[in-house]
């Protein structure tokens, strides 16, 4: 079926089409956003009761710091994924930024200059997915499976088979200890939270933020309503690479004065995970940042009260993996029964 355009208003942003109008303007806090605030209060209270010291401050603040750098990049991918497209390199790319970023910091970079690189290489790192994705015409996930073993080669490289050694205190600031909080609250999980609702405040309150669902509903449609699709789509692993290198840097504050060849390993997934369970359809066209905060910190949840409960970590995979299951069956659902209307 044709979707029917609008005329866009003189001087003003394009028009969508009307079709989709609803899935572009989304309500401030969906119903899997309150199941999810309902899910994370239940366990919460339930670690509580089988361990009293989960809801100590120092257990909380290191769940915080934890999650801030999955709900970090979570917010670059939430963007992606709405677009239809997805990132699978964003693991190896933590590689190559904190490995560069810690040399800087060993050859005794101050921290300004030091985080500026790492943001600097992932935002490269983000371009180089975006052109090929954008302007190659070929699906994100061919792309960006394949950035995803040069990033972790070029990282292995920079590494040369050795640790990073002497890692000073410089990122002490987005770490765990005294340092890095502001009113108690640390200071990484502050920087997320801010960046994640100036995200959420974008995609839904500028014309630009929602083209992006338009692209994910209907890229078609959209181009001809006059999106700069291509454009859209290589800002969305621009940004997300700008995110991978800021949080490259609270990763490298969680760690100790060394750096393996492990950073990174998994990120991307727990990554992925945080989106869906947070509500963002992995069909494009629908999600939301907050959401994706809000499942970042479930998983993050689920992964410190199974390490707390002194259960196999495997479970933390198995039950996330439940949740993603979950997510996902309820969209699959939700848009069928769109489609039958």
């Amino acid at each position: 079926m044709t979707a029917t355009l609008t005329s866009p208003p003189a001087g003003g942003p394009p028009a969508v089409p009307k079709t989709r109008r609803s899935r572009i303007l989304p309500s401030p806090v969906t119903g899997q956003e309150l199941v999810l605030l309902g899910v994370i209060a239940v366990i919460w209270v339930g670690l509580a009761l089988a361990t009293p010291a989960f809801l100590t401050a120092g257990s909380i603040r290191p769940l915080l710091v934890a999650t801030a750098p999955i709900a970090l990049i979570g917010v670059g991918m939430t963007i992606i994924i709405i677009t239809g497209g997805i990132d699978v390199s964003v693991g190896g790319a933590i590689m190559v930024c904190s490995v560069i970023t810690a040399k800087a910091l060993v050859a005794d970079m101050s921290l300004v200059p030091a985080v500026l690189i790492s943001v600097a290489v992932g935002g490269l790192l983000g371009l180089v997915n975006g052109v090929l994705i954008a302007y190659g015409r070929v699906h994100a996930i061919i792309i960006t499976f394949g950035t995803a073993n040069l990033f972790l080669f070029v990282g292995l490289q920079i590494f040369g088979s050795n640790t990073v050694n002497g890692i000073p205190q410089t990122f002490d600031i987005f770490g765990r200890g005294a340092a890095g909080q502001i009113l108690g609250i640390p200071t990484a999980f502050l920087i997320t939270a801010i960046i994640s609702a100036a995200a959420w405040w974008y995609l839904r309150h500028t014309a630009g933020g929602r083209h992006f669902y338009a692209i994910g509903g209907d890229a078609h449609a959209a181009r001809l309503a006059g999106v700069k699709v291509q454009r859209r789509q290589l800002l969305a692993y621009l940004v997300t690479g700008l995110l991978v290198g800021l949080a490259s840097c609270f990763v490298i504050a969680q760690g100790t004065s060394t750096l393996d060849q492990s950073v990174g390993s998994g990120k991307e997934l727990a990554v992925i995970a945080a989106v869906v369970i947070g509500g963002t359809s992995i069909m494009g066209g629908r999600g939301s940042v907050l959401g994706t905060f809000l499942g970042a910190l479930l998983v993050q949840s689920v992964t410190s009260g199974v390490t707390q409960l002194g259960w196999k970590s495997q479970l933390a995979d198995l039950f996330v993996g439940i949740f993603i299951i979950i997510a996902v069956g309820t969209d699959l659902l939700r848009e069928r029964a769109r489609r039958t209307r």
